[in-house]
Order: C-alpha cells, then structure tokens, then sequence
C-alpha cells in the first residue's frame, strides 16, 4: 500500500491495527499471507520460533515474482537464515559493529561528513543533495570499513539499484545479483591470498577458523553488509533532512539542543521505518496470535512501518517529533534479526544531522516537496534526487 503526503503511511495501515491487526492480504505474485500491523503483536511475532525466515522454503511469502536460481544466489543472505546456521554466521561479524568499535569510528566518520559538505558547499548551486551527502557517507563508510575499493562503487550501485527494485523484471534482478556476487566472490578470494585489517579479510579468516567451507554462503554475506550499510541509511539521510526542512519548529529545536541528536534519529528511524518490506515469515507450526491462528505452512508479514505509527505505543504517531522517545521502535526488526548495523546507522545519521544543519543554517529545498521523485519502486522508500540550496 503505497505511501502518502508522501511522508504518512496510507491510512489502510490504522484502520487495519484498529479493526483486524492480523488480516489475510493477497500477494504480487498470487499468494495469500498474513499481514500483521500492531506493534505489540509484531515484536512478538519476531522471537517466535515457529515462524521461519528461511526465503528458501518453497511457501515462502515474496513480495515479487522470483527466479528459480535465486535461492541459491541468495546464500547467506542472514535475514533469510534459520538457527543454527543464522548464528554461525551472525557470530563471525557481530563483533564488528558492536557499540565501543562503533564509536572509535567517530572520527573518521565526522572527517567523511565534514568532506562532503566541504565539497558541496565550493561547488554549484542547486546539488542534488543524494549524490553530494547521503549516499558517499555511509557508502565511503562502509567501503572503509569492509575493504572494498570506492572506486568500484559506482559498478556495486548501478547493480545494487536493480537488485532491491520493484519494477524490474525477476531476470533482471537474478542477474544484478549475480553480477554483485561474483565481484564480491573475486575480492574475497583476494583477500584470503593478502589479507589486510579490514572486514572482509577477517571475515574470511573466521569462516576458516569455524571450519566452514561455503564460499557462496560467504560472498552472500559480505552483500549483505555492503549493500545493507550503504542503501537503508541514504535513504534515511535524504528523508530525514527533507522532513526537517518541511518541519521548521522539529529542526529548531534539533539546532538549539545538539544533545537531542540521538533521540532525533530514533524518531527519523521510526517515522519512515524504510526498510520495511523485507520482514517475511513463514509459519513452521501453529501460531495463535489472540483469536487469530496461523497455520503451519501460511506465510506472515511483519509491517515495522504500521508497528511504527502504532498509537498505543507513540504519542502522535503519525507527526514527526524530535523530543519524543521512540527507542522502542522496530525499524531495524526485532529479536535475532535485527539488523547488525544498527549502531553504525544511529552513528552516521546523527553525525550527519548535526553537522549539516549547523555549516549550512540555510538550507533549504530547491523545488516543492511534491516534485521530489520518491522510491516508490523500490524495496527500500527513499528518494532519487534532493535538489537543496542556501
């Protein structure tokens, strides 16, 4: 159900948690499956073990149309992984983003924000704001991070734009996903010849120590990261500043108190929750949810979006409040999949809000709010093109 205003959800999501919070709804690709929509009865949903996020079980719930050869091109995809294998491959990373290695990346990500607006600033005027900030951060991030090469970016995007599109035909994105795959294979293979302080050699180092020998389980997972760390935060960049900007009294009160910095991202997170078509289940037994059972075999949608404006949860859901605390929200899931880079993200954005808004008070958009070309093709909501000025 596409999004309006184009901030707010559409209005079906409320009446929805109002009246049948766990309702049947008919897929793209023609099959039934449960949508869920209360906050409370999604976190719970997320730790039941009876429901699987295996996307390749054969009543799996996708959103699209998929090739045959897409479950194997999407090994090691961790959202899409079962205990015990998902926690095999989940301990090989999760130190690499826990809050204290975070953290000791301030600097360098405060040197690429502060890059960035450097550079904007000295050059002309309208700059599409998407291409001079919110994608180059955490893409030069995560590149630095994971050792990949920036340089080979622009190959890794114009792949990843596909891959994650709603418009493009199943071939088109297996192919993107091939395509993404076997650069990714080639660079881990070097790494494992040369090996440098860099994520994905010691990614590669660990996969050996754990006695693992799935080479397309490790490429899957390195995808993962990459794509994951750059794609949901650019976007998250781009809307949170347009919303900012149509919101004056919010980035006011952002500008006069730095400290709320932290709690103003939870509540961007919260208030676009973007990534939220990317949460399928699939029932492996029963599942009784008050007077609703899911039966074994029937597929389950987790809206984060809906459980985000849940009105028994956010005070004024439906309106964007820095002050508010949202730390309860479920933009990057919830329980043993929620999303690694979670402290990457919350550091980037903040970083990015506070920096940008102070070198440049002025800011401002350089065309209306209804001419700006959101993604409303693709499986993350963002926007294409950010055209700002001061």
């Amino acid at each position: 159900m596409p999004r309006s205003c184009p901030f707010d959800l559409s209005s079906q999501y409320a009446e929805l948690r109002a009246e049948q919070p766990i309702t049947q709804v008919r897929l793209a690709t023609g099959r039934v499956a449960w949508l869920v929509t209360r906050h409370e009865d999604v976190r719970r949903l997320f730790m039941d073990p009876n429901l699987s996020a295996n996307g390749a079980h054969p009543e799996f719930p996708a959103l699209a149309p998929r090739k045959r050869s897409f479950d194997e091109q999407s090994k090691g995809f961790l959202p899409w992984m079962d205990p015990p294998e998902h926690t095999t491959y989940r301990r090989m990373v999760i130190n690499e983003f826990t809050v204290r290695r975070i953290r000791a990346m301030r600097p360098r990500i405060q040197q690429i924000v502060d890059d960035c607006i450097t550079r904007m600033l000295a050059g002309p005027r309208p700059v599409d704001l998407v291409q001079a900030l919110s994608l180059p951060v955490p893409s030069l991030t995560i590149c630095d991070l994971m050792g990949v090469p920036y340089e080979d970016l622009d190959h890794i995007q114009r792949h990843a734009v596909i891959m994650v599109s709603r418009t493009h035909a199943a071939q088109e994105r297996a192919a993107a996903l091939r395509e993404l795959r076997t650069y990714l294979g080639d660079l881990l293979h070097a790494k494992a010849k040369a090996p440098q302080d860099d994520l994905l050699s010691r990614l590669v180092v660990k996969h050996r120590a754990a006695g693992r020998d799935d080479h397309a389980h490790l490429t899957g997972l390195a995808l993962l990261i990459l794509v994951g760390g750059y794609e949901s935060t650019a976007s998250t960049i781009s809307l949170g500043t347009v919303a900012l900007l149509e919101n004056p009294e919010q980035l006011a009160a952002l500008r006069a108190d730095p400290a709320l910095g932290p709690r103003a991202v939870e509540e961007l997170l919260r208030y676009f929750s973007v990534a939220d078509n990317v949460t399928s289940r699939i029932a492996l037994a029963d599942v009784t949810v008050g007077d609703i059972t899911i039966r074994a075999g029937e597929g389950v949608l987790l809206s984060n979006a809906a459980a985000n404006r849940d009105e028994r949860v956010f005070a004024n859901p439906e309106r964007l409040d820095v002050h508010q605390d949202a730390r309860s929200h479920v933009a990057f899931g919830y329980g043993i999949h929620q999303c690694l880079g979670q402290n990457l993200a919350r550091l980037e954005l903040e970083i990015v809000f506070t920096t940008l808004f102070d070198r440049v008070p002025d800011l401002r958009l350089a065309v209306p709010l209804d001419d700006l070309p959101f993604k409303n093709d693709a499986i993350m909501f963002g926007i294409h093109e950010v055209p700002v000025t001061w």
